[in-house]
């Protein structure tokens, strides 16, 4: 293991693949049952609701979208676009034609270059916070 200085709040911690110490990780999931207990309570909540309701920030409530835990509701206006193409998406990164096409490309080159994970520079070319929420396992359900 490595020991490295925590991103957020600068203290020494074994790294085990998060930039982040085990109490900012903490304090993240902290945040997220935050949203989603307010999400729950009121599903069509904008995202500067739900920011001002809980004390989570935008961002790290964008972090949570991009991540997939959480989605934006079907009837929302696209907030989130494809770091790709630029198409508007609800959750994640990347369209499913993109993702795809990143899957089958990291399919073939996986075996060539195991080691080289480079992260897309997040670009939100389009935002508006007023778009609507949902947790994504609802969904699911359904």
């Amino acid at each position: 293991m490595q020991l490295r200085n925590c991103r957020r709040c600068g203290k020494l911690f074994n790294y085990v693949g998060k930039p982040i110490c085990n109490e900012c990780v903490q304090q993240d999931e902290k945040d997220f049952e935050l949203v989603k207990a307010y999400i729950y309570d009121h599903p069509k909540a904008t995202i500067t609701e739900v920011s001002k309701e809980t004390g989570v920030s935008v961002k790290k409530i964008t972090k949570f979208l991009k991540e997939e835990r959480l989605e934006l509701a079907e009837d929302s206006p696209a907030w989130l676009t494809c770091e790709s193409c630029g198409v508007e998406i609800r959750t994640g990164r990347f369209c499913k034609e993109c993702s795809m096409r990143l899957k089958n490309n990291i399919g073939q080159y996986s075996s060539l270059d195991k080691d080289k994970n480079k992260e897309d520079a997040i670009d939100i070319k389009r935002t508006n916070y007023n778009s609507k929420m949902h947790l994504r396992h609802h969904l699911e359900k359904d």
